[in-house]
């Protein structure tokens, strides 16, 4: 707790007093980020820079609803080695075809040409077969994974909690 300002001193003068006192005592030293810049610094000042960064924090798509299943099911494909079961395999392919079926069902917005493609269950198993037996293999006859990206980071399937809730046989709001 902090001193109260004595009587009669500026509140300037007084703040000012703490600081170098603190910069005496060394409470500034080895702070997080010291001496990097600031993030997101980019010399032109942008109103929405708060909605971005939530944006980005939250994971939130900016896709329109048919774009964002067709980069579901890149995904899905992208992260196939890492699931651990044909069974596992075979429910997420089925339950994205459910959800393509329906949105497709549905009037969307956005742009036509992005209709999302039905996974053929059966290659789904066979693609996961084979990027399974190749991230098993063994260390010095394959560097990289398949399923990694650029920077050699293994992917895995994002399966949202309210996939989870629609396999499970209950529904996301109850």
């Amino acid at each position: 707790m902090t001193e109260r300002k004595p009587a009669g001193m500026p509140f300037e003068s007084w703040v000012e007093r703490q600081i170098l006192d603190a910069q005496k005592r060394g409470e500034f030293d080895h702070l997080p980020g010291a001496g990097k810049p600031l993030p997101g610094i980019t010399g032109q000042y942008d109103e929405m820079w708060w909605i971005k960064q939530l944006a980005q924090r939250e994971r939130v798509s900016t896709l329109p609803p048919m774009l964002a299943m067709r980069k579901e099911a890149e995904d899905l494909l992208d992260g196939l080695a890492n699931v651990s079961s044909e069974a596992l395999v075979r429910d997420l392919a089925e339950d994205y075809n459910a959800r393509a079926a329906e949105a497709i069902r549905r009037l969307q917005d956005g742009p036509l040409f992005a209709v999302p493609r039905r996974l053929a269950v059966d290659e789904v198993l066979a693609e996961w077969g084979r990027r399974r037996a190749a991230r098993n293999t063994p260390a010095g006859s394959q560097t990289v994974p398949t399923d990694a990206d650029e920077s050699g980071r293994i992917t895995r399937p994002r399966l949202r909690l309210w996939h989870r809730a629609r396999r499970a046989g209950s529904t996301p709001d109850g």
